[in-house]
């Protein structure tokens, strides 16, 4: 799945467009979560996305159970 496929799909669930990389974030997360792309997908939309200028909100690094290297 690319980027287009994700806004595609997006667009089909939620009945409206959107170019926020922030909610295709979430909506690829979700995606993975229940199991409608798999990790390597999920891992290449977050890179793209992220590319694009995507953001972890800073609530949920901190709330994260995976420690940080910082």
């Amino acid at each position: 799945m690319d980027i287009h496929e994700l806004k595609s799909k997006f667009i089909q669930s939620r009945d409206y467009s959107t170019d926020d990389v922030n909610a295709l974030m979430d909506f690829a997360k979700k995606a993975y979560i229940h199991n409608e792309i798999n990790i390597k997908e999920y891992r290449l939309l977050v890179r793209e996305l992220e590319s694009q200028g995507a953001v972890i909100p800073e609530n949920l690094k901190e709330n994260s159970l995976i420690q940080n290297s910082n």
